[in-house]
């Protein structure tokens, strides 16, 4: 009897159990079932409004903020950097400069062996002295010459005074009584006279000869001289190459991929050293739909990539004339096959107000976002 209430008694506890979370469950819908409040639904409105009316506020002020300004991603630091070649051949004897060193204008960077160049101009020099001294004899030789020439000429003027004085001994001779002369004295005039015709023609010749060799020995002048000239180049191209095995930095600047060491042999035209010049500007491509409104002169605030708590102040310098597709080096053929059109960029250059940007280690190449106010 006891085993079978036990028995019975279990299910009706059960059941009962399960009456009761029948009716919890029962009573929660009821709860949930309940209509809202009006004030609720009035408070709920009034949230989403407000929040609707702060997003479209805020959209509005952001469109009528940004519409002052221009920017764009595709911008970097630009400057114009020096590649440093030799001139000359030779081995680097001194390397006078380390990575990343600044330099100034005109500061030795290297030294070449000097000493095959210094060979080069002393005989450039000597042979300079030679064509000198050869221009000095040929002027010697011309005064000599113009001193014979003269002698010459006098001997024309002696030839002429013997050719007259011989034809007046002949005219008296002939003019005279031919009983008061003899023969010999008539045919010895005559001799004479032939004579100083022969001696003043010969005088004629030599004095031709005579300017023949001036005007020769004033080209052999203008020879030497030429020579000389010649001479005088040679010993100033020895001395550029001198010069040459003296490399320096063509503008102030930081010394940045040296490819040379000590004791390389280097030749004209190899790479030995890049100088990065002190002078920066940004180089900042918009798109062509930006540029409605863009103008040279417009102020810009520039953040460097690397440092991004900096802003730096500047402005646009200028606009180049032409997209950067036009200077690529397989520009666009538009009038051939099918055309699809692509916005393109124009580079702008944009250059720093102040020396605030000189205190940042600035470096071609580095990121920066420029924006330009333009209204």
């Amino acid at each position: 009897m006891a085993g079978s209430e036990s028995e019975n008694s279990t299910p009706s506890g059960e059941s009962k159990a399960d009456g009761d979370q029948a009716d919890a469950a029962n009573g929660q819908e009821q709860e949930t079932s309940k209509p809202t409040s009006p004030g609720r639904k009035r408070l709920n409105t009034v949230i989403g409004g407000a929040v609707l009316l702060l997003c479209v506020a805020a959209g509005v002020g952001y469109w009528l903020h940004s519409r002052h300004y221009e920017s764009t991603d595709d911008a970097f630091i630009d400057s114009n950097q020096s590649q440093i070649a030799s001139q000359v051949s030779g081995r680097v004897v001194e390397l006078l400069v380390t990575d990343n060193q600044h330099v100034e204008k005109n500061q030795p960077l290297l030294r070449i062996d000097r000493r095959d160049f210094e060979v080069k101009l002393e005989q450039a020099e000597a042979q300079e002295a030679n064509a000198v001294a050869q221009v000095a004899q040929a002027r010697a030789d011309l005064l000599y010459q113009t001193a014979s020439l003269a002698q010459q000429t006098s001997q024309v003027r002696v030839a002429e005074a013997d050719l007259t004085q011989a034809k007046q001994d002949l005219a008296r001779y002939t003019g005279t009584d031919p009983a008061a002369i003899t023969r010999q004295q008539l045919e010895q005039s005559q001799a004479t006279t032939k004579s100083a015709f022969a001696k003043l023609d010969s005088a004629k010749q030599a004095v031709q000869a005579g300017e023949a060799q001036v005007a020769s020995q004033r080209t052999k002048i203008d020879a030497a001289q030429a020579s000389a000239r010649q001479s005088h180049a040679d010993v100033d191209n020895a001395k550029l190459q001198l010069s040459y095995t003296e490399v320096l930095a063509p503008q102030a600047g930081k010394v940045t991929r040296r490819t040379v060491n000590l004791g390389n042999y280097v030749t004209p035209g190899q790479a030995l050293v890049a100088v990065v010049p002190d002078e920066m500007w940004v180089t900042a491509n918009f798109k062509e739909t930006q540029l409605v409104h863009m103008s040279v002169g417009q102020r810009v605030d520039v953040t460097v990539d690397a440092y991004p708590d900096n802003v730096l102040h500047a402005h646009i310098q200028s606009l180049q004339r032409g997209t950067g597709s036009v200077f690529s080096s397989l520009p666009a053929e538009n009038a051939t096959g099918n055309y699809v059109k692509v916005v393109q960029r124009l580079p702008v250059k944009i250059v720093f107000d102040g020396d605030d940007w000189r205190h940042l280690p600035l470096a071609p190449g580095l990121s920066v976002s420029p924006r330009v106010t333009v209204r």
